[in-house]
C-alpha cells in the first residue's frame, strides 16, 4: 500500500528547499522577461513610436503613443481573470508557460512591424493589437510566479524569497534600459528606421531561456493537496467575490501605490526630454542606475517584510515616495542633473523597491490557495488601470497648466497616500500560514 504524502509537512518543514530555489531562479527569468518587453514599450512610446507609427498626428502623436502604452492596461485585468481561472484550477505551471509564450510572440511581432509610412493606418491597428496581447499575457504574470514562488517557500522566508522573484521585473527594466541607451547612441535616423526595432527583437534570447527554466520546476504541494482533495474553486472569480470581497477591494485601492513607477521614470523620461530639454542619453543613465540601485532595496525590503511584517515596510515606502516625488520634479523641471539622481534614487530606489519587493507576497497571503493566483491578479489589475494610463494623465495635466510639473507630483503623491491608507487598514499577513487555506 502507498503511503500517503503529508503534504502539511512537507510544507511546513520546508523540505523542498530545491524547489524553492529552483521557483524563485524560474520566476526571477520570467518575471524579468515580461518586464523587459514592458518596458522596451514604454520607453519606445515616449522616445520613437510617436514619429514611427503616428506621424500624421503632428504634436497629439506624442499623446496617441502614451494612449497605446495605457491601452495593456485595459486587457490586463483579462489576463488575470484568465490566468488566475487555469492557474487556480488547473496547475501553476502551465499557465507560467503559456504567460511567457504569449509576451515573447508579441514582443518580436512589434519588433517586425513596418512603419506608418510603409502600410499606413494598419501599422497602428497591429501595434495596439500587438500590446494588448502584451496585456494579457502581463495580467498574470506577477501574481502567478509570485504566488507560484510562495507557495514553494519555507515558512518565515516567504517575504525574502517572493522579493527575489518580483526583482526580476526591475531586472527587466534595466535591461530594457541599457538596451534603449545603446539604441539612443545611433544617429536619429538610424533609430527611428531600424535601431528601436533590435530590443524587440532581441526577447526571443529571454523567451528561450525562461521557458527552459519554467519546463522543470513542479507545482507547489500545497496546491495539489488542494487539488487531490478536490477543493479548487470553480470559477474562482466567483469564489473570491463571495468569500473574501473585502480583501479583494483592498488590493484594488493600494494598487494605486504601483503609479510612482510609472511616473517617476516613464513620465519623468517623457518631461525631462520633450519639456525640460534634457538629453534623452543622461535620463537613460539615470534610470539605469537607479533600477540597479532598486534591486538591492526589493529583497532588503523582502527580508525585513519577514522581521517586522509587510505593513510597516509597505506604508513606509508609500510615504517616502509621495515625498520624494515633488524633489525629483523639481530637479528635472530646473535641469539640476545630480538632483535628479538623488531624486530618482529616493523615489524610485528605496521607495519603490521597498514597494515592489513586498508587496506581491502581502497580496499573495491575502487570498486562500483556493483562489489565490485570481484575488491577486485580478484585483491588481484593475488597480492598474489608472497606472497604465498615469502618463497620459500626467501629459494632459501638465500640458493644462503650461507644462508645470506639480500637477504631475500631486497625483502621484495623493496615489501613494491612499495606498498606505488602505494597506494600514489590512490586516498583517507575515506571520500566517499559506497551508490548508
Amino acid at each position: 500500500m502507498t503511503t500517503p504524502i503529508d503534504y502539511g509537512s512537507m510544507v511546513a518543514t520546508g523540505r523542498q528547499p530545491n524547489q524553492a530555489k529552483r521557483a524563485t531562479v524560474a520566476s526571477f527569468v520570467g518575471t524579468a522577461l515580461e518586464y523587459y518587453d514592458l518596458y522596451i514599450y514604454a520607453t519606445a512610446s515616449a522616445l520613437v513610436f510617436s514619429t514611427v507609427f503616428f506621424p500624421s498626428s503632428g504634436a497629439t502623436g506624442l499623446l496617441l503613443a502614451l494612449s497605446s502604452y495605457g491601452v495593456a492596461y485595459l486587457a490586463r485585468p483579462l489576463g488575470g481573470v484568465l490566468a488566475g481561472h487555469f492557474g487556480d484550477r488547473f496547475g501553476r505551471r502551465k499557465v507560467l508557460l503559456a504567460i511567457l509564450l504569449v509576451m515573447g510572440f508579441a514582443t518580436f511581432a512589434i519588433g517586425c512591424l513596418p512603419s506608418y509610412d510603409s502600410i499606413g493606418v494598419w501599422a497602428p491597428i497591429l501595434l495596439v493589437l500587438f500590446r494588448i496581447a502584451q496585456g494579457l499575457s502581463a495580467g498574470g504574470e506577477l501574481a502567478s510566479s509570485c504566488s507560484f514562488t510562495a507557495e514553494h517557500a519555507p515558512q518565515g522566508h516567504r517575504g525574502f524569497y517572493t522579493s527575489i522573484s518580483a526583482t526580476g521585473a526591475v531586472f527587466g527594466y534595466l535591461l530594457a534600459t541599457l538596451s534603449f541607451m545603446a539604441v539612443a547612441a545611433l544617429p536619429k535616423e538610424d533609430m527611428l528606421s531600424w535601431g528601436w526595432r533590435i530590443p524587440f527583437l532581441s526577447s526571443l534570447i529571454l523567451v528561450v531561456v525562461g521557458v527552459f527554466v519554467r519546463w522543470w520546476i513542479k507545482e507547489p504541494e500545497i496546491f495539489l493537496k488542494q487539488k487531490s482533495e478536490a477543493k479548487v474553486s470553480r470559477p474562482p472569480l466567483i469564489a473570491v467575490l463571495r468569500e473574501q470581497p473585502v480583501d479583494f477591494l483592498r488590493v484594488i485601492a493600494s494598487s494605486l501605490q504601483i503609479v510612482l513607477s510609472v511616473i517617476v521614470p516613464v513620465y519623468g523620461l517623457t518631461y525631462a526630454t520633450n519639456v525640460a530639454g534634457i538629453a534623452s542619453s543622461t535620463m537613460l543613465n539615470i534610470v539605469a542606475v537607479s533600477y540597479f540601485a532598486a534591486m538591492i532595496f526589493l529583497p532588503l525590503g523582502g527580508f525585513l517584510s519577514d522581521k517586522v511584517g509587510r505593513k510597516p515596510v509597505l506604508i513606509a515606502g508609500n510615504l517616502i515616495g509621495a515625498l520624494s516625488v515633488w524633489l525629483y520634479f523639481w530637479a528635472v523641471a530646473a535641469g539640476n542633473v545630480p538632483m535628479i539622481y538623488f531624486g530618482m534614487f529616493l523615489s524610485f530606489s528605496i521607495a519603490w523597491g521597498l514597494i515592489n519587493g513586498v508587496y506581491p507576497i502581502f497580496y499573495s497571503e491575502l487570498f486562500s490557495t483556493r483562489f489565490r493566483i485570481t484575488g491577486f491578479a485580478v484585483g491588481l489589475q484593475i488597480g492598474l488601470i489608472l497606472t497604465g494610463f498615469s502618463p497620459l494623465i500626467a501629459q494632459l495635466l501638465s500640458t493644462a497648466n503650461d507644462n508645470a510639473w506639480w500637477p504631475v507630483a500631486l497625483v502621484s503623491s495623493v496615489c501613494s497616500v491612499v495606498a498606505a491608507l488602505t494597506i494600514g487598514s489590512s490586516r498583517e499577513t507575515y506571520k500566517s500560514s499559506l497551508n490548508g487555506t
